[in-house]
């Protein structure tokens, strides 16, 4: 009996207490819910603002490429109007010369006229003894006439080109002075759309810190380059569909050959003794040195780099401390507004910013071979456009979101990445 007393006093007494703790959990279940609630709020507003840092971001560099273009095209035309200039001072220069020739002949004739006046011809009218000697002598007073006067045209002639050859120089270098305002003020733009561009990558910086955040973005990095890559080889695969049928053994079957060689070479090298992974980190690459017109496959370790620098990342390293993500090409080190050269002839068939990668451009040299250059300042060849090897189609930067100017180079091969520094020459 006592047992029982006791357990019901002890059941009343804990009741409020397990009332008491469940409400206790209660509330806090609830204010974990509320913190999730602000926590997603404040996601979804740095998601956006992220966003809109990217839209802007894009912006300012697309208008800092085609403000670099003006620039390029505004020199082109100085140099033109003072060539311009200078032919129109050489010809200024032989007027003078002519006017002064022609001067000297006028003075000679009218010293000569002054000389012999008017008394040999009135001689002649008064004495008249043979008049075909008279008549003679009159055509011949006629002709130095005739000759003075056209004499006396040239010079005129002369002076009026010269005047307006003056008005040509003058009018020339009004607009050269025109012309250099002009691309004074596109450079004061060029200096305020540079600032805005720090600010907003430094802002991008700010928000983009953690670890996994910045592993996510490079993932959909990837995604967003595999999308352009794999439209743009399912159009090549289109193109290549609709050529000869002639054209396509052959290229199977030079494929084939190609594929049949890589996987010898990868079977002689799997059997010699591998190499660290950092071997020499830091090496310089150069863009100088003989080019090659034949096709891609057959130029395997003879191709200039791209740009002179020093590598900062190479083909198959982790991606800064993050050892799940390689580097699928390589990362040259360059000063901003170097020219970036096209290693092998090919055609555009990109050229454009994209997350990641920043103004980007990519070339197609066939047989499902491209190359793409990353991260620039400028895009000096649009989509189409054909290219030479060495010629130049943009300039190095730092667009995309990379803190120093450094250019991002690939090469794909049938849709896989390809080591460059297979293709492109050693460096000592």
């Amino acid at each position: 009996m006592l047992r029982v007393l006791i357990a019901l006093a002890l059941t009343c007494l804990l009741q409020p207490a397990f009332a008491d703790e469940r409400a206790q959990t209660q509330q806090q279940l609830d204010a974990t819910r509320q913190d999730i609630a602000e926590l997603k709020k404040l996601l979804n507003k740095v998601q956006e603002e992220k966003s809109g840092v990217q839209k802007e971001l894009k912006g300012t560099e697309t208008e800092m490429g085609n403000l670099e273009k003006q620039i390029d095209t505004l020199q082109k035309e100085l140099k033109k109007s003072e060539s311009e200039l200078q032919r129109l001072d050489a010809e200024k220069k032989k007027l003078q010369s002519a006017r002064t020739e022609q001067q000297r002949l006028i003075a000679i004739q009218a010293r000569a006229a002054y000389q012999n006046g008017r008394q040999e011809y009135l001689k002649l009218l008064l004495n008249q003894q043979n008049p075909e000697k008279f008549a003679r002598t009159l055509t011949y007073y006629d002709y130095l006439s005739q000759a003075r006067l056209e004499q006396l045209k040239n010079f005129n002639e002369t002076l009026r080109q010269l005047a307006n050859v003056e008005q040509d120089i003058a009018a020339q270098q009004a607009q050269l002075l025109v012309q250099k305002s002009s691309l004074d003020t596109q450079r004061d733009e060029l200096d305020k759309v540079r600032k805005e561009r720090q600010q907003v990558l430094a802002k991008l910086n700010d928000d983009v810190k953690a670890r996994d955040q910045k592993l996510a973005a490079r993932e959909q990095d990837q995604a967003d380059l595999s999308k352009v890559l794999k439209t743009i080889e399912e159009t090549l695969a289109r193109q290549a569909r609709e050529a000869e049928e002639a054209r396509q053994k052959a290229l199977i079957a030079q494929q084939e050959a190609e594929k049949k060689r890589l996987r010898e070479a990868q079977a002689e090298n799997s059997d010699a003794p591998r190499k660290p992974a950092r071997s020499t980190p830091g090496a310089l690459v150069s863009s100088s040195g003989e080019t090659f017109g034949g096709p891609f496959a057959a130029t395997r370790g003879k191709l200039p780099w791209p740009v002179d620098g020093r590598l900062l990342a190479r083909f198959g390293e982790s991606r800064g401390d993050d050892a799940r993500t390689k580097w699928d090409g390589v990362m040259i080190s360059a000063s901003a507004g170097s020219q970036v050269h096209a290693v092998h002839g090919g055609r555009v068939v990109f050229a454009d910013w994209l997350r990641g990668a920043g103004l980007l451009v990519i070339l197609d040299h066939g047989n499902g071979f491209l190359s793409l250059y990353g991260h620039n300042q400028t895009l000096l060849k649009s989509a189409g456009d054909v290219v030479k090897a060495g010629e130049s189609i943009s300039t190095v930067g730092n667009s995309g979101g990379q803190d120093t100017p450094a250019l991002y180079f690939a090469i794909r091969q049938q849709g896989h990445p390809s080591d460059p520094a297979q293709w492109c020459r050693a460096q000592g």
